[in-house]
């Protein structure tokens, strides 16, 4: 049995239109699990969760009062923001790590993870979006926040946020446009890495219905302490305001995914 549950809900105003994701929230483990064979400071790590990200989730449900859903299990567990199939979905190795407790792992340990956390945190987003739609009656929008690491292999990224998607440009232009009009910020498109990813959470929640949605990434350092945590939140809440009351951004339209065919 669970020791934990595999989500939390924050409630919010499901009447806004807005919800609010975190893929990689925390670092927790079920006890059954102990440190997957790694030492506690591996945990610390990006390799585990989002450094960050709770704080600015929680930050932005405390202003806008928007319904947050987030994972509450480590990534080295089982990779929320992964498609079924993508075999990066437990990692055997992680930015040099090697997680023992993923190798070798049973078919019938993978199946059970992807029951008992994975599915259920998707179920939980799925039922949160769902429920904004028919209050509202139109489509909801949609933000997932993550962070980055500042530096990746010895080479500095300049970028402080990102933004991350696929083909629709719908929420993705004017977030753009909002956090460089700050004038303070350098703001990277698509870095450090593609949105485009074939399973993802956004490909799987919004991509595939026509849901107005960006995934926005900030950097770890930005992030790593109260202070930091309050200032994004103070940047990035009366941006998202603004997006959620454009009514062009409460409308279903599926655009092609650069991935391929649905």
């Amino acid at each position: 049995m669970q020791d934990h549950s595999p989500f939390e809900i924050i409630d919010g105003d499901l009447g806004l239109g807005l919800v609010i994701l975190a893929d990689h929230a925390t670092n927790r483990l079920p006890e059954r699990y102990g440190r997957l064979g790694l030492p506690d400071s591996a945990f610390e790590r990006h390799i585990a969760y989002d450094i960050g990200v709770e704080g600015v989730v929680r930050g932005l449900n405390a202003r806008l009062n928007a319904p947050v859903v987030m994972s509450r299990f480590s990534r080295l567990l089982i990779d929320p923001n992964r498609g079924e199939d993508d075999p990066t979905l437990v990692m055997r190795i992680s930015d040099g790590a090697i997680i023992p407790g993923n190798h070798p792992i049973t078919s019938e340990e993978w199946q059970y993870r992807l029951e008992a956390f994975h599915r259920p945190y998707h179920d939980a987003v799925s039922r949160t979006i769902k429920a904004v739609a028919e209050k509202t009656g139109r489509a909801p929008l949609v933000l997932s926040m993550h962070s980055f690491t500042p530096a990746w292999k010895g080479v500095a990224r300049p970028w402080q946020v990102t933004v991350l998607w696929d083909s629709d440009p719908r929420a993705v232009q004017p977030l753009l446009a909002g956090l460089e009009a700050q004038g303070d910020v350098v703001v990277g498109d698509n870095e450090p890495y593609d949105g485009a990813l074939r399973g993802d959470t956004m490909f799987r929640h919004c991509m595939r219905p026509g849901i107005p949605h960006a995934l926005i990434e900030i950097r770890q350092d930005e992030i790593a302490e109260p202070a930091g945590i309050a200032r994004w939140v103070e940047r990035l809440a009366p941006i998202f305001a603004r997006l959620n009351a454009d009514e062009t951004l409460h409308t279903y339209t599926v655009f092609p995914s650069r991935t391929g065919p649905y």
